[in-house]
């Protein structure tokens, strides 16, 4: 799958970014307890909310919008990859922030990290191939589900599972260690997505109208299913905002990671992902910041 641009990341960070990964999830994971999940499983409204919106919402309408506006084939994969991809733990803190439901958001995280290691790969199959625009470019290369499906599940599945064991098991030590590995595998990413726009700003530059309104497009489409999704569900206000930011805060690093593993040549897809991990943050601390400056309805008991 080569769109004839020059590589726009060092493969050679690979290793430290699924490391920053596995991070991230484990430093939310550790914040998770049995009795989270037992409030969940009690009150699944917000997760199947969350789960409807972001795995099968967000795909199928990033799909269609790709379609509907002829959007560059490479450039339209690009974004059925973002879409395709769960929530990250920058969601919990954004939650935070906003005054939302914190354990709703990570209980969503956790799950959908979880789902995303069969659904990453078949969302983004699936939507490369309905979309006619896109499906030759798809069908140049053999898509590796088995290698999606088990990096994902080494990068999101094992990280939650072992965070959720040190969390039940060993309190004391989670809590000393869930927020700086929250803060410092936050800052690393940070530093390498700016480092990998700095080493390619000519490229970003150039190519920057192409991308810029798509990102900023499906960003904001992905927050209003999230927001439209909570309403329909009618949950309170704590939880419409825990699951808005959930739908509209994509995990780009896990997709930065699956193109470096697997389509290295994928330049424009690169550039929808990346600038995702930066849009993203604009509009999500916004939105959070906005959020937590209002008051939050009373929650029904």
């Amino acid at each position: 799958m080569n769109d004839a641009l020059p590589l726009v990341f060092n493969p050679s960070g690979l290793v430290l970014l699924n490391a920053i990964i596995a991070l991230m999830i484990l430093g939310a994971s550790l914040d998770l307890r049995v009795a989270d999940l037992r409030a969940v499983v009690a009150r699944p409204a917000g997760v199947l909310a969350g789960l409807s919106a972001q795995a099968v919402l967000t795909p199928a309408a990033t799909c269609l919008l790709t379609w509907v506006f002829r959007v560059d084939p490479a450039l339209s994969l690009g974004m059925m990859l973002v879409a395709a991809c769960p929530s990250g733990a920058l969601s919990n803190v954004l939650t935070w922030r906003a005054r939302g439901n914190v354990a709703l958001s990570v209980g969503l995280t956790t799950v959908s990290s979880l789902a995303a290691t069969v659904l990453t790969p078949l969302n983004f199959a699936l939507y490369g191939w309905l979309n006619p625009r896109t499906r030759d470019l798809l069908q140049e290369v053999t898509l590796p589900i088995g290698g999606i499906l088990a990096q994902v599940a080494l990068v999101l599945a094992l990280p939650v599972v072992l965070g959720t064991l040190i969390g039940s098991r060993a309190p004391r030590i989670a809590a000393r260690l869930e927020r700086p590995l929250r803060s410092l595998s936050f800052v690393i990413l940070l530093a390498f997505i700016a480092g990998a726009f700095w080493e390619n700003r000519a490229l970003f530059l150039l190519r920057f109208g192409d991308f810029f309104w798509l990102v900023v497009l499906q960003n904001a489409m992905a927050l209003g299913i999230g927001l439209g999704v909570a309403r329909l569900a009618r949950l309170n206000d704590p939880d419409t905002r825990a699951v808005t930011l959930e739908v509209g805060i994509h995990n780009s690093g896990l997709g930065l990671a699956i193109l470096f593993t697997f389509f290295p040549a994928a330049g424009s897809m690169m550039l929808i992902t990346a600038f995702w991990g930066v849009w993203h943050l604009v509009s999500g601390l916004a939105l959070a910041g906005w959020w937590g400056r209002r008051q939050v309805a009373a929650v029904a008991t």
